[in-house]
């Protein structure tokens, strides 16, 4: 009887030494930890007997321990080798049977064991809870059973493991033929832990096919007991990754709303916190475009495991730890359990063919062992192939075995489910990775070839193919895990299993390449229609943005370009839009580009269909600064279509008004002035003053009068228009939302900052939850905000709204965007003033850089951040530099501008300091006391532009020894301070201490 054997322990503290299968460390660590608050001493002992080594020598090894051996007993701590069960038995009767009293054991599984195992008289913990389970354990061992106090059961330590984590969702279902990897966990675990808080991410990447998800999904489930919160994204797309993240918030029980941008940010805010879960993991799975997603990676005291394929990751801030193939004997062992008819040689000689890659062990294996085909046989069929790797290898990684093993593969699927085979090639003009077939089913079932007629429409054909695939993992259903999908109809309103799909890329390859061609025409039509059907028809609307993320990615492998279908023309123009609009403007660029080129090989130069995309591919190229290229784009669609049409056609005031803005990014204000309001005109006069369109050309106006330095016109236009477009549109719309820009703006060049915080404040928390904190349109508002707090005096939190844009810029959308330069105009300035004057300076040359090479060095914008940057070479003492740079500011920007600009006028003041400087009163004198002159005519006398001029020249004429009228004159500058801006704001108190006013240039959105 179990209950008569000799204790292992009477009394006292022990040393014990747990011994367990790497695949059950979780019950280790749970066992040890329960011993360690009894005050007893564990040594860990994970079981890996070596191929060659008897079993009863390493038993043997096991039993020189320190104290009683405790064995935790499953499948996987007899399958370890592999060894037989007479090879357990026999070493399990030579070394435990004689000396029972040195092992106990713990069962954790309901498997059964080898018949020898009995000896260890194993305690069962499968079906107990935590307490009872303690409580056999420490019988097992002869241990006092008694609950310890209150106050020596210290709160945290490993989860039973019994018990799931708190929170745990998206983790695929165990596999259960894991093998090996044992050193590779135990380093991730270890990397985990022994770094910093808000560091603790590790990058797990490799080739395609070594494994990589399954390594991450056995680390959850080794070590998920340590873990308050578990959750699984798949990280292969960027919205479909933010909405996985969003989904935590209900789990950890966050109060928000029901917009998936609100959750997010109270997601990575509470994991950022810890609270309510401090200890928690969260894995990134195929994140293979670190620059899409790496700002999602959240910060705080838990884990991060990412799995990818791209070595990037190492630039972001995450620890990198490749997965190579396994190793012959890990391969050996792992097609010993994917195929238990194989014999250890075959196994041998199939991972030698295949290179030791478990996903092609995993395919081929399972063939296998549902094959009468000997291992021989197949390697001398891939062998006789003699296919030209150049043509059919996907990869120089992978051999040319690979391409030939998924022919194999797909004969056979042809020969049981002919079905299957019709699903895969309908998926390979998809994308590969995570595959919305649920468009197709959307399709009316008379729009459907009578190959998939019978396939999509009834459920029961549908997830018996998928299910026949999932079980040679060619795809896994997106969302299920590793779950079988039940072959019966769905609830009614129910998501019908298989609606999503994720295909290997190399998977989705080789299909596409065993194509047939009459398969090939009839099943890419299916795709273009179920993509077009699926068209929100509302590109401008950020609510729809996830919808066109999900088809944007298709549109490739639908070569949706090689069709003159309307449907298709319509939804690459409307993806064109969307690229635009949320800040993906390299897609657009890419996607715009080879529209141009197939559609005019196609309809010829002057179909209207091209000037729709001259239209949107010209937008795109305008967001990045390619100013020179839109201008031509948009002056040969200007001639066409007003020949062709003439000058009212809405076609033609639409190329019109784009080549407005041209000029206004080439610096032509005037001209873009005239073309707008002309635009303008003819816009009231065929669709009245309430037309979407109408509305978009005032805006433009009020663009070009901003840019012409005539701000009170300026903001007249744009309170109309934010007014209009409210009305009209929804305050939350985008283009309500860029009016409410343009309006705090005019009022904060209006040197109204106060009206200016009000608007954009509550403007920018709009911004970032309705397109996000990246989107270009919130990065301009946030910037704004912080423009208005620095003339305010807020300067911590404009510090703060500086850098986190400028750096989100530079990585959304690169350091010489448009955006970004104008955002590091700003920061250089700010860090000039109240910052690091070196990192000033290091920004400042990149913006004059960036804005010569972009815009030529004769533009308003380089010209304008010279001025900026003598302003630096000033306060490092290169006055000699500093003067040089000013002039050549001033000079240029009259050039460009013209003598009464307000950037003219700014850049004055500043060459009027550096005039000072090197002792030329009478000249700074004389240029401040024209430069106020023309302030006051141009904005006005107490515009804080002019309030600058006024008090610089109270400064030269004391200077000049002419006291009285410069106390004068600064005494009047000071009332009009104080009357404007405040006694108390910075501009005032520096006036007051005589410190020599300064002006910033500031581009402006054009």
């Amino acid at each position: 009887m179990p209950g008569a054997r000799k204790r292992v322990a009477e009394s006292g503290p022990l040393t014990v030494t747990i011994s367990f299968a790497g695949y059950n460390r979780v019950w280790a660590a749970w066992i040890g930890d329960r011993l360690e608050r009894r005050g007893h001493t564990v040594s860990y002992q994970r079981w890996d007997p070596q191929e060659g080594t008897p079993l009863a020598d390493s038993l043997r090894a096991l039993a020189l321990a320190p104290g009683p051996v405790l064995v935790i007993l499953s499948t996987w701590y007899f399958q370890l080798g592999p060894r037989t069960q007479a090879e357990w038995n026999s070493a399990l009767t030579e070394v435990v049977a004689p000396d029972p009293g040195r092992f106990a054991g713990v069962s954790v599984t309901n498997d059964a064991l080898p018949p020898a195992t009995a000896v260890f008289a194993a305690a069962d913990l499968t079906t107990v809870g935590e307490q009872e389970a303690e409580r056999r354990v420490l019988a097992r061992l002869g241990l006092p059973t008694d609950p310890l106090p209150a106050d020596r059961t210290p709160r945290g330590g490993p989860r039973f493991p019994n018990d799931p984590s708190d929170v745990w969702g998206g983790v695929p279902r165990r596999n259960t033929r894991f093998t090996g990897r044992e050193p590779l966990l135990n380093d991730i675990y270890h990397t985990l832990k022994s770094a910093e808080d808000g560091a603790r991410v590790v990058t797990l990447h490799g080739m395609s096919g070594v494994g990589k998800t399954q390594l991450a999904a056995e680390y959850v489930y080794r070590f998920g007991a340590e873990y308050d919160v578990v959750w699984w994204v798949a990280a292969d797309k960027r919205a479909v990754c933010r909405q996985r993240l969003a989904q935590l918030a209900p789990e950890l029980g966050l109060s928000t709303g029901v917009d998936y941008g609100e959750r997010l940010r109270a997601t990575r805010i509470a994991l950022r916190r810890g609270d309510p879960y401090a200890r928690w993991l969260i894995v990134f799975d195929g994140a293979d475009d670190p620059e899409a997603i790496w700002d999602l990676v959240p910060e705080g005291p838990g884990d991060v495991l990412i799995t990818a394929r791209n070595p990037e990751w190492a630039q972001h801030n995450s620890l990198l730890m490749e997965v190579p193939a396994y190793d012959r004997d890990e391969s050996v062992s792992f097609v010993l359990r994917r195929a238990p008819r194989l014999t250890a040689r075959e196994a041998d000689r199939l991972a030698e063919a295949l290179e030791d890659l478990p996903l092609l062990l995993d395919q081929t294996a399972g063939w296998l062992n549902d094959s009468d085909m000997s291992v021989d046989e197949y390697i001398a069929l891939l062998e006789q192939e003699g296919i030209d790797e150049d043509v059919v290898r996907v990869s120089r990684d992978f051999p040319t075995s690979f391409p030939t093993s998924w022919s194999i593969l797909l004969n056979r699927l042809r020969e049981t489910v002919p079905e299957a085979v019709t699903l895969l090639r309908l998926c390979a003009f998809f994308a590969p990775g995570a595959i919305p077939v649920r468009l197709v089913r959307d399709l009316p079932a008379q729009e459907l070839p009578e190959s998939l007629r019978g396939l999509v429409t009834n459920s029961v054909s549908w997830a018996a193919a998928i299910n026949k695939l999932r079980q040679y993992a060619v795809v896994r259903a997106a969302g299920v895990g590793d779950r079988e999908i039940h072959e019966t109809m769905p609830e009614a309103g129910g998501a019908v299993p298989g609606d999503t799909l994720y295909m290997h890329r190399l998977v989705h390859q080789i299909i596409r390449q065993d194509m047939p061609a009459e398969d090939h025409d009839e099943l890419i039509e299916v795709v273009r229609r179920a993509l077009a059907a699926a068209d929100p028809g509302q590109p401008t609307d950020s609510r729809m943005w996830p919808e066109y993320a999900e088809i944007a990615p298709h549109l490739r492998w639908a070569d949706v370009l090689r069709t003159t279908s309307p449907a298709m023309h319509t939804l690459v123009l409307n993806c064109l839009q969307y690229m635009l609009h949320s800040g993906e403007y390299q897609a657009g660029l890419t996607l715009g580009s080879r529209a141009m080129k197939a559609w005019k090989e196609q309809l010829g130069d002057t179909h209207p269909r091209i000037w729709d995309l001259t239209h949107h591919y010209a937008n795109l190229l305008r967001a990045v600064g390619d100013y020179a290229h839109t201008e031509a784009l948009e002056r040969t669609a200007v001639d066409h279509l007003r020949e062709a049409h003439g000058a009212k056609d809405l076609s033609h005031l639409r190329a019109a008004g784009g080549l407005a803005a041209d000029l206004r990014g080439l610096g032509r204000y005037d001209e873009a002035y005239t073309i707008s309001r002309w635009v303008l005109d003819a816009y009231q006069e065929l669709l009245g003053d309430q037309d979407a369109r109408t509305l978009n050309a005032q805006n433009n106006v009020a663009v070009s009068l901003r840019l012409l330095g005539r701000y009170p016109e300026a903001l007249d236009l744009d309170l109309r228009t934010l007014a209009e477009r409210r009305r009209l549109l929804r305050p939350r719309h985008r283009w309500s939302l860029f009016s409410e820009i343009h309006v705090s703006t005019d009022q904060r060049l209006l040197g109204r900052y106060s009206e200016a915080e009000s608007i954009q404040a509550q403007s920018v928390r709009v911004h970032r939850g309705v397109l996000g904190p990246d989107n270009p349109q919130t990065l301009n508002a946030e910037h704004n905000l912080a423009l208005t707090l620095y003339r305010i005096g807020r300067r911590r939190e404009a510090a703060e709204l500086f850098t986190g844009v400028l750096e989100r810029s530079e990585r959304v959308l690169g350091e010489g965007d448009p955006d970004t330069l104008r955002f590091a105009a700003g920061q250089s300035c700010f860090a000039r003033e109240h910052g690091d004057i070196d990192q000033a300076r290091e920004i400042s040359e990149r913006v004059v850089e960036g804005y010569t090479l972009l815009l030529g060095p004769g533009h308003p914008f380089p010209t304008g951040a010279r001025s900026n940057q003598a302003l630096i070479m000033r306060a490092v003492g290169e006055r000699e530099q500093a003067y040089e740079l000013a002039e050549h500011a001033l000079a240029g920007m009259r050039a460009a501008v013209g003598d009464d600009h307000p950037w003219t006028l700014g850049c004055a003041i500043n060459a009027s300091e550096m005039r000072s400087l090197r002792g030329d009163t009478e000249s700074a004198s004389a240029l401040n006391a024209d430069t106020a002159a023309r302030a006051a005519q141009t904005l006005g006398r107490t515009h804080p532009l002019t309030l600058s001029a006024r008090v610089a020249t109270a400064a030269d004429l004391r200077t000049l020894g002419k006291r009285l009228e410069a106390d004068k004159t600064e005494a009047e500058a000071l009332d009009d301070l104080a009357a404007t801006l405040g006694a108390q704001h910075p501009h005032t108190l520096a006036a007051r201490s005589r410190t020599r006013p300064y002006w910033d240039f500031e581009p402006q959105i054009v």
